[in-house]
């Protein structure tokens, strides 16, 4: 048994009486755990949406009654969900939370970055996240991806090392054996800590019902004006939509995922609740990035390219 109480092979299984739930959340507290004992200068990507406000669930089981002992960082695109920037900062209220924020329309203003022809700036966090990381000196980043979402995630450690522009070589990927960690670095880089890469959608939805966590109101059904492009309702915005030819319509719908407006869709739904959501799921054949972000639908390899350049 490791020291967070997951078994040595993995969240799969465990003494009796603990549910997959229980084994995931004791895997996920060990992790975090030993990140923070390793490490000199953690942080926590903290987005406001669902992944993200697990995993600052789960850290703050880690240490509570304590105050959590690192900060929060978000990159901001400018073209966030309002009610998801709202949540976030709710809960940073809330929590008595640290939080940076870093723009990446600051970027775009110095001209460190250009604004993209299609609008979307989802693939442009990786330079000022990697920014961010190097002024404040972060040597581990927790992130809330999980290996169901992409085949590329499906290859990156639970401890990942990065360089010192924020890039990732699969050919540099540590051993995990016994659920064993590494989070030695070397100058200039730093490790990305994901607690949740064993977890699926579906796990995250039902750890959700049965903690009672909130979640921004857009992950449930509701009725939202969108528009249709390239098989997907997007949301209309100052980004570049919609487009000439593309009619606004009012829909019921929810959000599997939320980033950057100009490349998140929407799916039609009526759940409003988290038990209506995992049946909902449960009869759904297709992972939320690849039926609702338009950015990983550029090219059969478009995460792991932006993964190589820093992405998160």
């Amino acid at each position: 048994m490791t020291a967070g109480g997951a078994p040595p092979d993995g969240p799969g299984t465990g003494p009796p009486g603990l549910s997959q739930l229980d084994l995931l959340e004791s895997d996920a507290v060990q992790i975090i755990r030993e990140a923070v004992g390793e490490c000199g200068r953690p942080v926590l990507l903290f987005s406001g949406g669902k992944d993200s406000i697990v995993l600052l669930h789960l850290a703050r089981k880690a240490f509570g009654p304590a105050p959590l002992p690192f900060p929060l960082l978000h990159v901001d695109t400018g073209h966030n969900f309002p009610e998801v920037l709202a949540h976030r900062d709710s809960l940073v209220a809330a929590h008595g939370l640290r939080l940076h924020v870093v723009s990446v329309q600051e970027f775009i203003d110095d001209g460190r970055l250009r604004e993209r022809p299609d609008g979307s700036r989802n693939v442009l966090q990786s330079v000022p996240l990697t920014a961010a990381i190097e002024r404040h000196g972060f040597d581990a980043v927790f992130g809330g991806a999980r290996r169901d979402e992409d085949r590329a995630r499906a290859k990156e450690r639970v401890f990942s090392i990065r360089d010192g522009s924020g890039g990732w070589d699969p050919g540099r990927q540590r051993p995990e054996l016994w659920r064993l960690y590494n989070a030695r670095c070397g100058p200039g880089e730093h490790v990305r800590v994901f607690p949740l890469s064993d977890w699926t959608e579906l796990d995250v939805w039902q750890y959700i019902e049965r903690e009672g966590v909130g979640l921004p109101a857009l992950y449930y059904a509701h009725r939202r004006e969108v528009f249709a492009r390239a098989g997907m309702w997007l949301t209309p915005g100052a980004w570049g939509g919609p487009g000439e030819g593309e009619r606004l319509e009012t829909r019921l719908v929810r959000y599997r995922t939320v980033g950057d407006m100009s490349c998140t869709g929407a799916v039609e739904s009526d759940a409003t609740t988290p038990a209506q959501v995992i049946a909902e799921l449960a009869a759904c054949r297709s992972t939320e990035r690849g039926a609702t972000r338009a950015d990983d639908r550029l090219s059969e390899a478009a995460m792991e390219d932006r993964k190589r350049e820093g992405y998160f």
